[in-house]
């Protein structure tokens, strides 16, 4: 009977470890206006790739940057800026012939879906009128991407002296979206597909092209995390199915 018992003890062991290696996880930081189209290709992955799952951890890419910078056991990293991508090459935390642009996104300034407003022109200013007794939303531009671009067009439009100090500055660019959708703010800046995936905001301005550096997303396969598993879902990330879906929550791709 003991027998018995060692030997059915050695089969659940021997069977535990088959369930282990019959699965894996790959682990994604990603920018956090990316959340709703990385989670979706992930679904569509899932489909195809049962034993290979994708876990997220979505926030400003400086943050993420910085936390991998520290150790945190991350295999994919996709930014939505250049400056935090470069941050981690030129640390060599990256495998740098993986290094590519999955997308592109663009600007916006969005108001509360029930505001008056429907649309300005950023660019006149007339707008600003609303933050004399409110703020505006925006990620913190003293490390947010989205924060660096508003800053930057408002600086190019003449515009960033009259806000720099009415700024609502949220962690990351769903924090600056969420104080919109909460009425709590007359009016953010966002990524227009922030704005897109929200009920509760409508899209009242466009930033003018020229006004910021393109918004471009680059990803890449971190340093000592180039496995077949992490380079399986980083290739389908640039598969024609996942820049339909990148496409349809309204991210630029080529």
């Amino acid at each position: 009977m003991k027998k018995l018992t060692s030997i059915s003890t050695a089969l659940l062991v021997i069977g535990f470890g088959i369930s282990l290696a019959s699965s894996a996880k790959v682990t994604v930081f990603a920018a956090a206006s990316m959340t709703d189209a990385l989670q979706k290709i992930a679904t569509d992955y899932a489909k195809q790739n049962p034993k290979n799952e994708v876990v997220f951890s979505f926030a400003s890419s400086s943050t993420l940057a910085k936390q991998v910078e520290e150790g945190a056991p991350a295999d994919i990293f996709v930014s939505a800026s250049n400056k935090w991508m470069k941050y981690l090459s030129e640390k060599n935390f990256t495998l740098k012939e993986t290094e590519k642009t999955l997308a592109g996104n663009e600007l916006v300034l969005i108001a509360p879906l029930k505001s008056a407003v429907d649309s300005v022109e950023i660019s006149k200013g007339e707008w600003l009128g609303a933050l004399k007794d409110n703020y505006l939303s925006v990620g913190d531009p003293a490390h947010v991407p989205a924060g660096q671009y508003a800053e930057e067009a408002l600086t190019k439009l003449n515009l960033w002296d009259k806000v720099k100090d009415r700024l609502a500055r949220a962690k990351d660019v769903r924090g600056a979206l969420a104080l919109v959708e909460r009425a709590e703010t007359p009016y953010g800046i966002v990524y227009g597909t922030d704005a897109k995936v929200s009920q509760k905001v409508k899209t009242v301005g466009v930033f003018p092209v020229g006004s910021y550096k393109p918004v471009m997303y680059p990803m890449a396969i971190l340093k000592d995390h180039d496995n077949a598993d992490s380079r399986d879902f980083f290739n389908y990330l640039n598969s024609e199915r996942a820049k339909q879906v990148l496409e349809g929550y309204g991210f630029s791709v080529k």
